[in-house]
């Protein structure tokens, strides 16, 4: 990969500045930031007592979770879309 196709973001998560370099568009290395902050505001207000490093870890446990059942959802829609299609 060359140096211009790399896009670089400062974000903030969870009152924490972060510097992303990747290969998507700031706006979308902004959205997946958005996605992360939110979703660790949300299980620290029901887990208030919990220190970043847990906080961070639960955070990517239920973002991989989400991510797997969302995954699963989508194999199963192409199978039966196969299945139709036969």
């Amino acid at each position: 990969m060359s140096e211009q196709e790399k896009t670089r973001a400062t974000v903030d998560i969870f009152g924490q500045q972060f510097k992303i370099v990747g290969t998507e568009s700031t706006s979308h290395i902004r959205l997946v930031a958005s996605i992360v902050d939110d979703k660790m505001r949300e299980i620290s207000r029901m887990n208030p007592s919990l220190d970043i490093n847990k906080l961070a870890v639960l955070t990517a446990v239920n973002m991989v979770h989400d991510y797997i059942k969302l995954k699963e959802d989508y194999e199963k829609l192409q199978r039966q879309h196969r299945m139709k299609e036969e």
